[in-house]
């Protein structure tokens, strides 16, 4: 059979879609657990620490406890909606990771505008989460929905700016192509300007990170903005009346969103998979080179997560009017600079 064959390439393309969902779910097993014993050690008290050894399984206990729970649907709610929102919540938190490059030439979908496919799935979550909201037939859950939404939205704005200056300084927006332009030293990193011709730039994309970890947090509804569970509310916000599998399925699509915004620092500001030094002694090694790619990739990811969880743990909730005066009036005029000073850079810098 050929290469060119479309079965071929059908199997290929599934086998790599499959490789990434399960390697999704078992990280996200395990990156959960991490974060509730992160969240206990900042409290002094042990967290997780019974179902297995060390309470590695506790996650698998709880997915089984979901699954098993018997699903209870509001009398008044929607029944069709309120059943495709955590399933559409659930596909599109997937889907990012399609344009997502693990290693060299590991990426199901190398497609030359990455950037503007992750941007419009990111886009496209609000409408699992309005949809949870309004389907549930209760004030709290659209409340908690609207105030997601809106909270979402205000800091994809930044989101967006933020990413045109890696854009700039890569001159693509293949996360491929951006990830190899910061190969060898680390110096070579987007966070450091991408070489030390541009070392002028290192306070501007240093900024952009912290600006682009702040604004996850809030794009994913992590503390210390958490603001669809309202405190004036004691509810959780837009997923209040889910129980059993679909609560499970937002929850499941919400890490997944956390991951793969952790794996977005990690590809636009700090190299991706490049380890921060030359890697031309891994030439010979075939798949062995890549999977320690790899892993190099995942062990940043482990750290932004681990970054998230510390946020969670020790930084106060945002009142709703401090959260959207940061997006508005701090974020989005600073990012409009940042992105004007890195474009007067590549034009009239000495590299232009």
């Amino acid at each position: 059979m050929g290469s060119t064959s479309p079965l071929l390439w059908f199997g290929l393309t599934t086998g790599g879609i499959l490789l990434v969902v399960i390697w999704v779910l078992l990280s996200l097993a395990f990156l959960l657990l991490a974060d509730r014993k992160i969240w206990a050690g900042v409290q002094m008290r042990k967290g997780p620490n019974v179902v297995g050894p060390f309470g590695l399984l506790q996650s698998f206990a709880d997915f089984f406890k979901f699954v098993l729970k018997e699903i209870v649907i509001p009398a008044g709610a929607d029944k069709i909606i309120f059943i495709l929102a955590p399933l559409i919540s659930l596909v599109l938190g997937f889907v990012g990771w399609a344009v997502v490059p693990f290693a060299p030439g590991w990426v199901v979908s190398n497609l030359n505008v990455g950037i503007l496919y992750l941007l419009a799935m990111s886009s496209l979550g609000v409408y699992g989460i309005i949809m949870g909201g309004w389907a549930s037939n209760s004030k709290y859950p659209f409340l908690g929905a609207l105030r997601s939404a809106a909270q979402m939205v205000s800091y994809e704005v930044s989101i967006g700016l933020i990413i045109i200056t890696v854009i700039l300084l890569a001159g693509s927006m293949n996360l491929s192509t951006i990830v190899e332009k910061q190969s060898g030293w680390f110096w070579n990193w987007n966070v450091f300007g991408g070489g030390l011709k541009n070392i002028v730039l290192v306070p501007i994309m240093v900024v952009s990170m912290g600006m682009f970890y702040i604004s996850a947090l809030a794009e994913t509804n992590r503390p210390p903005f958490d603001l669809p569970e309202a405190e004036s509310e004691l509810v959780a916000g837009y997923q209040v009346e889910y129980s059993s599998t679909p609560y499970l399925l937002f929850m499941v699509a919400e890490y997944s969103n956390i991951v793969l915004m952790c794996a977005m620092i990690s590809v636009l500001f700090f190299g991706g998979w490049n380890p921060g030094f030359p890697t031309d002694f891994l030439k010979g090694w075939g798949w062995w080179g890549n999977l320690f790619l790899a892993l190099v990739f995942y062990a940043k990811i482990c750290f932004w997560f681990f970054m998230i969880a510390m946020a969670k743990a020790i930084v106060p909730r945002y009142r709703y009017d401090q959260l959207m005066r940061l997006g508005w009036k701090v974020f989005l005029p600073t990012s409009l600079v940042l992105v004007a000073a890195v474009a007067a850079w590549r034009v009239f810098g000495p590299g232009a």
